[in-house]
């Protein structure tokens, strides 16, 4: 049995390492991306990564997830604090969900502090910039069986 991980990332991030890099810092949505394959090959997934500025879109790959029965790791950006469509979809999903923020929004403005994601989120990685993916993908590998632990 192949795990299936979806990475997915939300509005904006396609400007990461040229949106406020004093912020977010310089690595871009392609660095991320190559360092997920690489990481997902060697815990052996097979990845679906994406990024979109629909929250639509986003809501789609979860379903796609759901029916793939995908572990997900989630960047939702700014449809974390307030989408209850995106929160809907996540509700839905059986496996473990892994909700990453490049910076920590624990310490910025009220606006950016309370994720309705994390309310469903099996973890939640905050302030680690783009090693966040990283730490989330090895999570991700601890938290759902190989194929030969689950026989």
């Amino acid at each position: 049995m192949t795990r299936k991980l979806f990475v997915l990332n939300g509005p904006n991030l396609n400007m990461l390492g040229h949106r406020e890099p004093e912020l977010y810092g310089t690595t871009t949505i392609d660095d991320i991306r190559d360092s997920c394959a690489r990481l997902a090959a060697e815990a052996g997934f097979e990845l679906f990564f994406g990024q979109s500025n629909a929250e639509s879109q986003l809501i789609d790959w979860l379903h796609d997830a759901y029916r793939e029965d995908a572990a997900v790791v989630i960047n939702p950006a700014g449809l974390s604090f307030r989408s209850i469509p995106l929160l809907d979809a996540l509700l839905m999903l059986r496996t473990p969900i892994v909700e990453i923020h490049l910076t920590n929004i624990h310490r910025r403005d009220a606006l950016h502090q309370d994720s309705l994601v994390s309310t469903v989120a099996t973890s939640v990685i905050a302030g680690a910039g783009a090693f966040g993916y990283e730490l989330a993908i090895r999570a991700i590998d601890q938290l759902v069986p190989r194929a030969s632990e689950a026989a």
